[in-house]
């Protein structure tokens, strides 16, 4: 692998340890399988996802390109974890999914690859788990057709967040593994967008998700200062 490509290979490490793990819904990626019908949801508010080609960046185990695919979408989810990949490609058969493939490329290199070729990409909870996430809001744009949509989940940067979704989620409440995420590489809301306008992609939509610890449930609302989405959407069209 080049050492140019965009990606901590402690952040590999740390999410292959636990690939086995992914298709439990009572393990670590509990929050995952409670949040992707949110996340589907929100997708398919903005567009239909029946008959689009879609690209899952940073697709991990496959909980969202798996339901993607079961939604009539032709769909390629990507990640450089081989584990992971291999446990979404071992689900997709034993379920029997149809309309879903795997790759371990980065984004970049897919991007240089097969430019133009994606009526909708989906990089979620992600960026904050590579070193330059502008690259990888960069690719997307050129992977998306022009108006095409590509959506956005990750992390603000601030007291708050680090309060909930570090020390609480990942050491009170133990929600999730402790150093899932680093504070310095959570991103605000108006840093996303930025690069987003850089890389000629038009901001629809912002939406917050918020979680109660105690009943264990999620929802999407308008406060962004934790976990944030963001749609957008190709100029050109």
């Amino acid at each position: 692998m080049s050492d140019t490509v965009n990606v901590d290979p402690s952040e590999i490490a740390k999410f292959s340890e636990l690939a086995h793990r992914w298709w439990d819904p009572d393990s670590e990626f509990r929050p995952l399988h409670q949040i992707n019908p949110l996340r589907l949801g929100w997708i398919e508010g903005f567009t239909p996802l029946a008959g689009r080609h879609v690209l899952d960046v940073g697709c991990g185990g496959g909980i969202l390109a798996d339901a993607m695919a079961r939604r009539g979408a032709d769909v390629l989810g990507i990640d450089l974890a081989a584990r992971a990949l291999k446990v979404a490609q071992l689900h997709a058969l034993e379920v029997q999914t149809q309309g879903v493939a795997y790759r371990e490329v980065s984004v970049e290199a897919l991007a240089a690859e097969m430019p133009g070729r994606f009526d909708v990409v989906t990089c979620m909870e992600m960026l904050e788990h590579v070193p330059d996430p502008a690259s990888v809001v960069r690719a997307c744009s050129a992977l998306v057709k022009p108006g095409g949509w590509v959506f956005f989940s990750t992390i603000n940067r601030n007291a708050r967040a680090f309060l909930l979704a570090i020390v609480g989620a990942e050491y009170l409440l133990n929600l999730l593994p402790r150093g899932t995420h680093e504070y310095e590489k959570l991103i605000r809301p108006s840093e996303l967008a930025g690069w987003c306008r850089s890389y000629a992609l038009d901001l629809q939509a912002t939406r917050g998700l918020e979680h109660n610890p105690l009943t264990r449930r999620y929802w999407l609302s308008a406060d962004t200062r934790v976990n944030y989405l963001l749609a957008t959407r190709k100029a050109g069209a």
